[in-house]
This record gives C-alpha cells, structure tokens and sequence, in this order.
C-alpha cells in the first residue's frame, strides 16, 4: 500500500463522533443513537483478565457494589450478544494491581442474546493521582465486539466531591457517565450502566502492518500494537491509551487526550507524530508533541 492509497482509504472511512445525539425513555430506560462517549484508557490496564463477574477477593474488606447494564448495538434498541466487557478498577486502599497473577479487582464477561453483563465488585474510592490531583472514585470498562468500534471508558458516581476537578470526569462528554448508585432489597448497592456501540470503521490490515511496531521518538521509544480494532500506545515501556482510528491517518483516544497521525514516507520509513494533552489540566496549550520513526516491525 502505498502512501496515496492510505490517504485515500482514510479518507473514505472518516467520521466524527458527536457527545450527543436523539434519545428516548421507553418508560424503563433511554434509548435511541447516542454512543456512549469514550474516556481516557489510564496507566492501569492489564489485558488477559481472567473470565469472572465476581471481581471481589477473597477477606476484601468494603462495600459491595453489583454494576450491571446491556450492551446494545448502534441503534440503542438491539442487543449485541457475544460481547466481551472488562472491567477493572483501584482496591480500597487506591492501589490498582499492575503485577500480581491474581488481577486483583480485574475481570471480564461476555454478553449473551440479550445483551446483559453484570460485575460484583465494592465501591470504589478516590485515590491521589498527582501531588495536585484527586480523581474519583471510577470504575474502568472495554468494551469489544467484532461488529462495533471497541469501547474505553469509565463511570463515576453522583455526589463524588472530586467530579469537578478531574479533566476527564469534568468533560461535557461524561456527563451521562456519571451515575446514581441506589440500594437493593440487601442493603447492598447497585448501579445501571448500558451501552450505546458505535459502528467501526477500522483500518484495513494492511495500514496496520505500516504503523505497528517500535519507533524512535525524540525523547525515549514508543511502541504501537494493534487489538481488536484499536491501536494501543506505549511510550516509554508504559501502556498509556488505546486509539480509535479517525481517518486521515490518524488515531485518537478518550476525550482526545492523545492523537496519533501517521504519515508514510517515500523511502519506505513510517512517521508518528503523537500529540499527548495534560491529563492534569484542559489547558491545550500544555499539550506537547512527540515526533519519530519506526525502527521495528512486526512480521505477523
């Protein structure tokens, strides 16, 4: 492929994603073509959780919480069946679990024909993020299917006392992420979490095979690796975000806190340049800019 043809591809499969879009309350629940919004991915995710809904373990002390929702294609109305949704979130102590074998607070399920997952975990709590940032307490999830856009995003509760200082609970775009957490006939709590896909428009194998691999940045390495149809970003050893292609040659993550565009030069040489926000602050202006080559490819 060569760099007219990937142009010409990106463009043909652009689109832009709205914050917003028609809904309707069928009496239980809203429904209609708004896509539940992305956020960003965090420093935190551990692919290859094990399969469980119960995510609690064994002597963890805190307060249950049983997280449940459908998934539904783009329309809003129809159930997508066979999806996997992970989930992982931070212990009561604010500590994810990056190492152990356990995963620890970390699991995953697949949706049935009627679109439903469920997760029995504990409430989780805030945790110092930066020596000038609190964010709140959130839960993770990805969403996968080979039929729509794989979903990043988080949920957060009403009434957290951080909402308005974290750039990313505090965006336009989570607002119908931020939830009312009731109580069962237990006494136990319960929050209600569907899902809106939104229909893919991946790149074709080919393009990924361009921009996969290592690059030499200007200022340490980073490395892109394709799954399912998102690409995830590691700089420096760290797994950071997992970007949604655009079109155009380029890839963004959640809320647009990273962008990748890749440009394929005549020589042969692929270039990223990745544009990485402040996750501390909406200020565009502390954005900053990486710019490098690939030195190594994948052969798969």
């Amino acid at each position: 492929m060569n760099r007219r043809t990937f142009v010409k591809n990106s463009t043909l499969t652009a689109f832009s994603v709205a914050a917003f879009g028609s809904l309707n309350w069928n009496g239980k629940s809203f429904e209609g073509d708004t896509e539940t919004t992305t956020d960003i991915l965090g420093p935190f995710y551990r692919p290859g959780a094990p399969m469980r809904s119960n995510l609690i373990p064994s002597g963890t002390s805190g307060d249950v919480l049983h997280l449940s929702g459908t998934i539904f294609q783009k329309d809003g109305k129809t159930p997508l069946s066979n999806t996997l949704v992970e989930a992982w979130q931070c212990d009561a102590n604010e500590h994810y679990d990056n190492t152990s074998d356990e995963y620890l607070f970390r699991g995953a399920v697949k949706t049935g024909s009627d679109g439903k997952y469920t997760f029995k975990t504990i409430v989780p709590v805030p945790y110092k993020a930066s020596p000038t940032l609190w964010r709140p307490a959130h839960i993770h999830l990805r969403i996968s299917s080979a039929d729509h856009q794989d979903l990043i995003t988080q949920i957060y509760f009403k009434g957290d006392p951080y909402l308005a200082g974290d750039t990313s609970s505090a965006s336009p775009q989570s607002v119908n992420r931020i939830l009312d957490m009731t109580k069962n006939s237990a006494n136990e709590n319960v929050v209600k979490f569907d899902v809106v896909m939104r229909k893919a428009f991946p790149l074709d194998d080919t393009g990924y095979r361009r921009i996969t691999g290592l690059y030499a940045m200007e200022k340490g390495n980073a490395e892109f690796i394709k799954d399912g149809d998102l690409l995830f970003v590691k700089l420096n050893g760290h797994l950071l975000e997992g970007l949604a292609y655009k079109g155009n040659n380029t890839f963004e993550g959640g809320l647009g806190h990273m962008k990748a565009k890749f440009e394929l030069l005549a020589n042969g040489e692929t270039k990223a340049t990745i544009t990485l926000g402040d996750f501390d602050s909406a200020d565009p202006s502390k954005s900053k800019t990486l710019v490098g080559t690939k030195f190594l490819k994948y052969t798969n």
